[in-house]
């Protein structure tokens, strides 16, 4: 995944999901604090995949709920987009369920005024010992992007997709490293 142009929070988030990965027994203090990024768990939301093939908000924080004017639990997280950008939303978060690896959506929200802010959208699976077909959970962060006083207060309408980064489907094996001294 492309992470020279993602939101800070974004990065903190996908790294502790990376260290939960690789060592999800140990609780590592290395790493970003939460309390470096103090609006980062407002931003946080729960999908589950159901049987119908809707995906559920199970959580969403007050960020969040502050953002799109209403609480999202227990309400199709595809909903928020329409069209082919519903489509393409659908199709990305189940790459990310089969591959296991987290997404990225970049777009645009856009109030009944017509204001629009810069989102991004993180998802990442959550039950890495599970196999794609079993995998039906994702944690996911809504983030504007420094553009959040253009909405005026007012809730986001309309999501619109501008780029997605799927799940890096590369297997990373083993590096070999030569050095030479003379």
């Amino acid at each position: 995944m492309v992470e020279h142009s993602i939101h800070p929070n974004t990065r903190v988030l996908l790294d502790a999901w990376r260290r939960m990965q690789t060592e999800p027994d140990v609780h590592a203090a290395a790493g970003p604090n939460v309390a470096e990024h103090e609006d980062l768990i407002e931003r946080i939301f729960v999908l589950e995949l159901m049987d119908d093939r809707t995906w559920l908000v199970r959580t969403a924080g007050e960020a969040v709920t502050s953002l799109v004017g209403r609480r999202l639990s227990n309400h199709n997280f595809l909903d928020l987009w329409t069209g082919p950008d519903r489509v393409m939303v659908d199709a990305c978060l189940e790459a990310i369920r089969l591959d296991g690896g987290p997404g990225v959506i970049r777009g645009r929200g856009e109030t009944l005024s017509g204001a629009r802010a810069e989102l991004e959208v993180t998802l990442m699976p959550l039950s890495a010992g599970m196999t794609g077909a079993t995998r039906s959970r994702m944690l996911g962060l809504y983030q504007t992007l420094g553009s959040e006083g253009a909405l005026n207060g007012q809730p986001v309408f309309r999501h619109r997709v501008s780029m997605i980064v799927p799940p890096d489907t590369r297997r990373v094996g083993p590096k070999l490293r030569l050095v030479a001294s003379n």
